[in-house]
Formats: structure tokens, sequence, C-alpha cells
């Protein structure tokens, strides 16, 4: 049995810290088959918004670094295939992509909100047999118990921790894990003391 699906999350172990796009991210899979699998990074926000790029009045919409793939393209994923036509349901409530001219008119309309949509330039993306790989490496934790809530979230920066500690006490160790500017702090002082 094919143990990746979409609807998986993928949770990043802390060994990838030589990754900026992967370190400590969660990622939303919206696609897996034969031909690869494709995702978004769900916690790492960017600096701009839609209204940056698009004639929609609220100016809270963010958008996410969704990975390194076609980084100059938005994708979304959303909660409301009742105001957005064509979108390609994932699974427990999470649909993916849409009518787009919809989206701008529910926005500009008040209908569609900040928790009920997520926007993403790039996505992440593995060819055939990569992301298996990947986690035979141990590079990945599978997870399959988010709610759309969570996906949603608007300051997600601290998802990655709070998913960590849904996969049990062997885990946390994880979380106080020196990120990648920690680690590099230490290595230079040590440099500095082991020179004197």
């Amino acid at each position: 049995m094919d143990r990746v699906r979409k609807g998986n999350i993928l949770i990043a172990e802390p060994s990838m810290i030589g990754d900026v796009i992967f370190s400590r991210s969660v990622v939303f899979l919206t696609d897996h088959g034969i031909e690869g699998t494709v995702g978004f990074v769900l916690n790492k926000p960017s600096e701009f918004y839609l209204d940056a790029f698009f004639d929609v009045i609220p100016d809270n919409f963010r958008i996410y670094h969704g990975g390194p793939v076609q980084q100059d393209s938005l994708y979304f994923i959303h909660s409301r295939p009742d105001i957005i036509e064509h979108s390609f349901h994932i699974g427990n409530g999470i649909y993916w992509g849409g009518n787009f001219k919809q989206i701008i008119e529910q926005i500009n309309l008040g209908n569609l909100k900040t928790n009920e949509i997520k926007f993403f330039l790039g996505y992440s993306g593995w060819a055939e047999g990569q992301l298996e790989a990947e986690l035979d490496m141990n590079a990945w934790v599978i997870s399959d118990d988010i709610v759309p809530s969570q996906l949603f979230l608007s300051g997600s920066a601290s998802l990655w921790r709070e998913r960590i500690k849904t996969l049990g006490d062997e885990y946390l160790l994880w979380i106080n894990t020196p990120e990648k500017s920690t680690i590099k702090l230490i290595v230079n002082v040590i440099f500095c003391f082991s020179t004197n």
C-alpha cells in the first residue's frame, strides 16, 4: 500500500537545516500519483499580499511561498466550493484551484475570508519515486490529521512546532533543535575560541 496520498501533511525533520525552502516546513499534498507528487508549504509567508497584484478591496490576504517550482505562478487552496467553481476536491473539505475571477469577486463582496482560502507563489513538486526516497532518508514525517482551520491560519509561522507536538513524545526533541542561524552562530563562537 502506498504510504503517501493526497491530503497528507509532510513535516520536515530538523535535519533539513541546509534547505532554505523546506527547513521546518509543513507541506500539504494536493496530488499524488504515478507521475509524482504536488503540494504547498503552509508555513512560509511571503512579504506579499493579494492586493499588490490584483484589484481586491481587503488588504489582508497574504501570499505564501508554496515551494521552489514555478515561483512566478499563483496557486490556492480553499474550503468554499459553493462559491468557487471548477475546484478539485482534495479531502476533508479542502479544495485546490478553481475559477480565479470568482475568487476576486467573492473577496470583494466580503463572501470569502482569510480563514477559507490560502494563496501561494510556486509549489512543491516531486518526480515519481522522489518523495518516497526522501521519506526513506527520514527527511519527512507523514501526518494526516490536520483540520481545515489549521490550513488557513494566517499566522502559521508556529505551525511546524504545533504539528511536531501531535506526533508523540518521541518527536518532542525536534522542537528544541537549533535552527540554521543558531547553529551557524555556535560554530562561529567555537571557531573564535579555538583560534585564541
